[in-house]
C-alpha cells in the first residue's frame, strides 16, 4: 500500500492545519490507521490512531487539540490540528496497520512558529 500525506506547512502558534493521508488501497482492510510524528533529535511518537470501527486513541499532548478521522469512501485519513504549539513542529507520518504489518508514508513537515 502507498500512503501519501499532505497538508503540512508553516503555521503560527495558535493556528490550525489539517493533514490528509491518501491510501492506494481500501483502508477498511487495515485494523488501525494512525499518525506518528518525529521532531529533530527525538524519537518517533504516536500522535493519534483510529480503528476500523472508529475508535480513537490520542497521545496526551494531542488530546483536546487534535482530531483524527477517516473517510472510507475516499480511502483517506485526516488529522485536524488546532491550537498548534511550537513543540508540535515535526515530520508527521501516516501509518496503516494490518495484523503484524505496519506501513508508513513518506511524511509531511509541520513547522509551528512562535
Amino acid at each position: 500500500v502507498q500512503l501519501v500525506e499532505s497538508g503540512g506547512g508553516l503555521v503560527q502558534a495558535g493556528g490550525s492545519l489539517r493533514l490528509s493521508c491518501a491510501a492506494s488501497l481500501d483502508i477498511v482492510r487495515f485494523n488501525v490507521m494512525g499518525w506518528y510524528r518525529q521532531a529533530p533529535g527525538k524519537q518517533r511518537e504516536l500522535v493519534a490512531d483510529i480503528t476500523s470501527g472508529g475508535n480513537t486513541n490520542y497521545a496526551d499532548s494531542a488530546k483536546g487539540r487534535f482530531t483524527i478521522s477517516r473517510d472510507n469512501t475516499k480511502n483517506t485519513v485526516y488529522l485536524q490540528m488546532s491550537n498548534l504549539k511550537s513543540e508540535d513542529s515535526a515530520d508527521y507520518y501516516c501509518t496503516a496497520t494490518a495484523a503484524i504489518f505496519r506501513y508508513w508514508g513518506q511524511g509531511t513537515l509541520v513547522t509551528v512558529s512562535s
